[in-house]
């Protein structure tokens, strides 16, 4: 919406005379031809401020050729300036249906069809005025107010002085950025730009009478619009849409025996759990990769809080914090399979003994040799290392800084699990008011830990993908 304003002031008279500047700063809006920049500053905000007629409307060709008469448009203005109190903002919200047009809008429009009223032109000629736009204030006096050729170093803009000169006229070129003292008033119908124009003259006598003019731009806010709106320029072509089902890929959790879980699951908090994302690939020339998985309380994959486990283009990250976290190994590339340890989020700790969580994994598909765009990266406390679970190492070197994904957004898939619930009440040596995830120190870590028994026969049972 384009913001314009005007206004002038003043009454002053003098004789005048010429004088061309010649010296003094110079700075603010700098042209070469200060009759010239004011000319087309008055263009551009004459244009903006014309009451033209909102376009013509437009119709299909089916329509223009239908022997249906079609009835004369109103002649309505581009736009009206109104106050905060004509806005009525909510007879114009969307809804469902139809419902008659309220009186006050039909008011309001039938008032826009109405001949604008011109006020008479006043041929005076102007002794100070005043040109409001969007960045800048430019003004200018007329040289017959004063009575001596000096007196140019005694006029200022606030704290600016003059910086362009005619035989007719000072002129004040400033942008509103300018250090000239400009005051900014935010009110409710407009924002105002104050200033005052000072003539102190200086000597041990007078010769003029000093004066200060106060100027203001106002910038309306609000305005009805009645301008048509924009015409699609149609042209001819064939877009073609690959045709996919709603998803090609799952999530499934899976217990230790490798098997779908397909009712409710509940863990103990630390246990460690399976899952296994799949995907169709009838080549056996691509493989299937995670490009990161996170938790969360809700289906919904946006909600809030939500905890990270794998993140970076395939990086484990989970598998920095605990080694029961890790990618596994399969017979196909297109099963993968990883292990998380049951967890709940802090927040939610002291609400209810179990908590319902939902993972949430971004598929996409890839060569069989991994890139660091596309793996599947797990940290091996031991080593010190990332270790990619087919391929080069070297892939993975990148999940300590940033990994680059060259796959464009609509290439990759997110697919959720359903829900499992972690148990807190039956966790040996853990107090229910205040939950700890139990850890593994990554020097005595053993499967034969009895507490690992279950994620060993997990292990031994994933010899093969089903």
């Amino acid at each position: 919406m384009e913001l314009n304003c005007a206004g002038f002031l003043l009454l002053m008279f003098c004789s005048a005379y010429s004088y061309q500047l010649r010296s003094g700063p110079r700075y603010g809006a700098f042209v070469h031809d200060p009759e010239l920049e004011w000319e087309r500053m008055q263009t551009v905000i004459g244009e903006e401020m014309k009451q033209a007629p909102a376009p013509e409307p437009k119709f299909w060709k089916s329509v223009a050729r239908s022997q249906t008469p079609v009835p004369e448009a109103k002649k309505v203005p581009e736009f009206l300036i109104v106050s905060a109190s004509d806005l009525q903002k909510e007879v114009f919200k969307p809804e469902k249906g139809a419902r008659p047009l309220p009186s006050s809008i039909s008011k309001m429009l039938l008032e826009a069809t109405a001949a604008p009223t011109t006020a008479a032109a006043d041929t005076r000629p102007k002794l100070v005025e005043v040109l409001c736009h969007v960045d800048r204030m430019y003004v200018r006096v007329r040289k017959e107010v004063f009575k001596y050729k000096d007196a140019y170093k005694y006029i200022k803009l606030g704290s600016c002085p003059v910086n362009q000169g005619t035989k007719d006229h000072y002129y004040f070129l400033y942008l509103l950025k300018d250090d000239c003292g400009f005051k900014k008033e935010s009110n409710v119908n407009d924002l105002s730009i104050r200033n005052t124009l000072y003539y102190k003259p200086d000597g041990p006598v007078l010769r003029a009478m000093p004066f200060d003019v106060p100027l203001q731009c106002k910038f309306p806010r609000f305005f009805h619009s009645f301008k048509a709106g924009f015409y699609p320029n149609l042209q001819g072509g064939t877009i073609r849409k690959m045709l996919q089902p709603k998803s090609s890929f799952t999530i499934t959790p899976l217990d230790a025996s490798g098997n779908e879980i397909t009712g409710s699951k509940t863990y103990t908090l630390g246990q460690p759990m399976y899952f296994q994302a799949k995907g169709q690939d009838s080549s056996g020339s691509q493989r299937m990769y995670i490009n990161k998985c996170f938790m969360t309380a809700s289906q919904d994959s946006t909600s809030n809080p939500k905890y990270t486990v794998i993140d970076n283009q395939g990086c484990m990250i989970d598998s920095k914090v605990t080694v029961l976290s890790k990618f596994l190994t399969g017979t196909s590339k297109m099963v993968q399979k990883f292990s998380v340890g049951a967890l709940i989020f802090k927040d939610t700790a002291s609400t209810s003994s179990t908590r319902q969580l939902y993972m949430h994994c971004e598929i996409t598909m890839g060569s069989l040799t991994p890139t660091p765009s596309s793996k599947a990266c797990s940290y091996d406390a031991t080593a010190k290392k990332w270790k990619e679970l087919y391929g080069d190492d070297s892939v993975c070197t990148c999940c300590e800084t940033t990994c680059t994904s060259a796959l464009p957004k609509a290439s990759r898939t997110m697919i959720s699990s359903h829900s499992w619930k972690v148990d807190l009440s039956s966790q040996n040596g853990y107090a229910e008011v205040d939950p700890q995830m139990k850890s593994f120190d990554t020097d005595t870590f053993s499967l034969e830990d009895p507490d690992m028994a279950e994620h060993r026969g997990f292990l031994n049972y994933w010899d093969h993908d089903y």
